[in-house]
């Protein structure tokens, strides 16, 4: 009751003048500031973190502030309990260096309540009913546009916090191109002279009219492929045999390469263009590329770090292989580069496609600012449909990643690239909750256990695979949390893609937003086959297509591609993965439609993997035979009862550890082991820790004959494996470097070599692509064609 009245004293305390302005503008008066006539006393409080806006917060987060008994009151108008309480809530699950601010916080959210509590006090003024129910309905209209929930990352399903205090300053109907810079002439000057030019691929790519024959014929006639280097033989075999990467290719007559200096052979394939020839630029100006400022300028000092690197440097901003990808890029077709690697190149390629994700959302911004300013200076009755320049609903990129961890480092480069220097710094709003919820606590981190250096490259930092974030991105601002309808890039992970996409029937779920994605970016694609394959396909099903409801478009704002549904034909799709696997190949070849074509880039494996074992090993590979694809998996799993099994079930092949990459094949085994009462053991993705520990032992002593171990486990784990003496693969690795780490892992108890070690490989002709990452393109030519179903090679120091 004490603080409930201290509110109503401090409501009374204001004079009408103070009211009305509270009530018309919900700040303090300016002229009229004194609220009570005893001072009040100084409290320390945590900003709201709607607030928190400021590039430069970051430097100044444990700083506090003096807050005023005015700002207390207003903030107690404005704020509700359910927010505050789920503030308390978020805050709770933070670092516990931040526990007091917190019960503060909760401190000063029971006092809101109270306070509105006693609003209804039938001694309160009119003035103070007419405020408050101001100030509620403020509060529920913002409510109402925060729309996206999600998961929090370390606790269940709650409802996900977004942005909507900054709906109008971000909004692209109501701003204008002079409010976007101080100097508005200089910003049309820049915008008119650079989206003007005839050549800026931006232009060219979204403004071209497609005909319904043109549309037709990409809908059904096959792609033409265009290369410029005849292919070997032992590449053709390979190309026949494991038809990977483009069915269609097989029915074009004269296969050709293109050969660019660092991503190697590339092929180029459309329906619209015929035998166009694509080259790289060998050296690229900064300002023929029709950058977007500020990138202009920050592009060269953000990419610096990579340059330093490069052998023979030059005055070129970019390294040779971001030269060559994002002159792939800035044409606007499609990509898929399965070279990616978290050691070496994987930063590089994280940098050229937000840069070129950021060039084509400040376009398109700067385009629907500066067609505003031209509709508000139209005179009457003049037409406007000329003003086209959206879509059907907001979000223009989709970046698609595995980790938090992820998100974080593209947020930090689209920062940096926005800020010109030090001085001027770019407001991002939400930037501390951010931080919070996509940074990692470096106390968090495991024991200093041995693991390889590519599995510390992938897995650093914080790696939640559940979030999604909408970016709203003006020239001198950013928003981070903003609601998926005002957002201009959505980064997301496929399982929190999925959770919003829901399934079929399901009562809530939203798609609408992925109607007009015009790049859609998917990163480590290769990991997503550990994860959950199918919520990348179950994407790609509701991407571009016709939304339900129109969210408050203007349609006659709206493109006429999107209106006539033919977004999927414009959209550019970039893949980037450390491998080329069939179900990668296949939604690249499946869902990519884009008008100007695809490039891929295929490199076939000269050496293999095999080369990197150490250990004096025979290595017995054998070919089963299948009609077809959804054949071979029960073609694998009778040849392995039937052929293999047998000659491990004496008890002198003990210590046998079977590698399975399927899970389902893994479920298979087991309950056949089950079955047949085999002397087993098993280990998978899904096994608690104390059975990892107890499955281990039995086998190193031996008293499991066998044990089960799926792919995904050691993907995530990477644990080493004693006392295995045989090997069998029962299909090849989908990493190409896991088969030379499994067989290394046979030195890890003995000293010395034993020469009843054995390693059997079970393979057809559907895994040529796979093979060939295991022994090379030639010896899998050979292999696949040779009459003989059992082929061996020895490694090791006596080879």
């Amino acid at each position: 009751m004490g603080k409930r009245r201290a509110g109503r004293e401090l409501l009374r305390s204001l004079s009408k003048k103070q009211k009305k302005h509270l009530r018309e503008f919900g700040e303090e008066h300016p002229f009229f500031d004194k609220v009570s006539g005893r001072p009040e006393a100084t409290q320390i409080c945590e900003l709201s973190e709607d607030s928190d806006k400021s590039s430069a917060e970051s430097d100044s987060e444990t700083e506090v502030e003096q807050v005023s008994g005015y700002h207390k009151l207003l903030a107690t108008l404005k704020t509700s309990p359910e927010s505050e309480s789920e503030e308390e809530e978020d805050e709770s699950e933070s670092e516990e260096a931040e526990e007091s601010e917190a019960e503060m916080d909760s401190e000063r959210s029971q006092e809101a309540g109270e306070a509105e509590g006693g609003e209804e006090d039938e001694n309160d003024v009119p003035e103070e009913e007419e405020a408050t129910d101001t100030a509620e309905q403020m509060l529920s209209q913002e409510q109402a546009d925060g729309t996206d929930t999600s998961c929090d990352p370390r606790h269940g399903v709650i409802e996900e916090f977004t942005d909507v205090k900054h709906e109008s300053e971000f909004s692209l109907e109501t701003n204008f191109m002079e409010e976007e810079s101080g100097d508005c002439n200089a910003d049309r000057r820049d915008s008119s002279s650079s989206q003007a030019l005839p050549e800026d691929p931006f232009k060219q790519h979204m403004d071209k009219e497609l005909e319904k024959k043109e549309i037709e014929k990409m809908s059904t006639l096959p792609r033409t492929s265009s290369q410029n280097q005849l292919i070997s033989p032992a590449v053709m075999i390979y190309f026949q045999v494991c038809k990977v990467w483009y069915i269609r290719l097989l029915s074009v007559v004269g296969l050709f390469f293109f050969q660019w200096p660092r991503l190697g052979q590339v092929i180029f394939s459309s329906t619209l263009e015929k035998q166009k020839s694509l080259k790289a630029d060998k050296e690229v100006d900064v300002k023929q590329l029709h950058l977007h400022k500020p990138l202009e300028s920050t592009w060269p000092k953000v990419n610096k770090q990579f340059l330093s690197a490069v052998d023979k440097p030059t005055d070129s901003c970019f390294t040779p292989l971001q030269r060559e990808l994002f002159c792939i890029m800035n044409s606007y077709r499609d990509l898929f580069y399965p070279e990616r690697n978290a050691l070496t190149n994987g930063e590089e390629i994280r940098h050229a496609y937000c840069l070129h994700a950021l060039n084509h959302v400040l376009k398109a911004n700067a385009q629907v600012l500066s067609n505003n300013a031209k509709r508000r200076d139209r005179k009457p009755g003049t037409d406007t449909d000329d003003h086209r320049d959206q879509g059907l609903t907001r979000p223009k990129v989709l970046m698609i990643v595995p980790f938090r961890e992820c998100a974080l480092r593209i947020v930090h480069i689209f920062i940096s690239l926005l800020e010109v220097n030090d001085k001027k710094k770019i407001d991002v709003s939400n930037k501390k909750r951010f931080k919070g919820e996509f940074g990692s606590d470096p106390e968090e981190k495991p024991p200093n256990l041995k693991r390889p250096e590519d599995y510390e490259a992938v897995f650093a930092g914080n790696i939640d695979d559940h979030f999604r974030i909408g970016v709203a991105i003006l020239q001198k601002s950013m928003r981070l949390y903003a609601p998926f309808y005002s957002s201009d890039i959505i980064i997301a992970s496929p399982l929190g893609i999925r959770t919003v996409i829901g399934a079929e029937g399901e009562k809530k779920r939203d798609f609408d937003f992925l109607s007009s994605i015009e790049i859609l970016i998917i990163d480590q694609a290769d990991i997503y086959l550990m994860q959950n394959w199918e919520h990348v396909l179950h994407l790609m099903k509701h991407i571009n297509l016709l939304p339900l409801d129109s969210h408050g478009v203007d349609f006659s704002r709206v493109r006429m591609l999107n209106l006539n549904n033919w977004s999927k034909y414009y959209r550019q799709t970039l893949l980037f993965s450390a491998l080329q696997d069939p179900q990668i190949n296949s939604v690249f070849n499946k869902h990519c439609f884009n008008y100007t074509g695809q490039v891929a880039v295929r490199n076939v494996p000269l050496t293999g993997s095999i080369s990197h074992v150490v250990v004096q090993l025979p290595h017995v590979f054998r070919r089963l035979e299948a009609d077809s694809v959804t054949s071979v998996i029960d073609a694998r799993f009778q040849f392995f009862i039937d052929k293999v099994l047998p000659e491990y079930r004496d008890a002198i092949m003990s210590h046998t550890l079977i590698y399975i990459p399927s899970y389902f094949d893994y479920v298979r085994l087991r309950n056949y082991f089950k079955k047949e009462d085999l002397n087993f053991t098993h280990i998978c993705e899904y096994t608690k820790k104390a059975a990892v520990c107890r499955a281990r032992r039995f086998f190193l002593k031996g008293e499991k004959q066998f044990l089960l171990f799926t792919e995904r486990f050691h993907f995530y784990k990477r644990y080493t494996i004693k006392g295995i003496r045989n090997l069998i693969f029962y299909e090849l690795p989908t990493y190409s470097h896991f088969y030379s780490e499994i067989c290394n892992m046979l030195k890890a108890r003995d000293s010395g070599v034993d020469p009843t070690w054995t390693c059997t490989v079970l393979y057809s002709k559907y895994d040529a692509q796979k093979l060939a990452a295991v022994v090379g393109i030639d010896r899998t030519a050979q292999m696949l064609q040779s009459k003989k179903n059992v082929h061996l090679f020895v490694t090791g120091e006596n080879d």
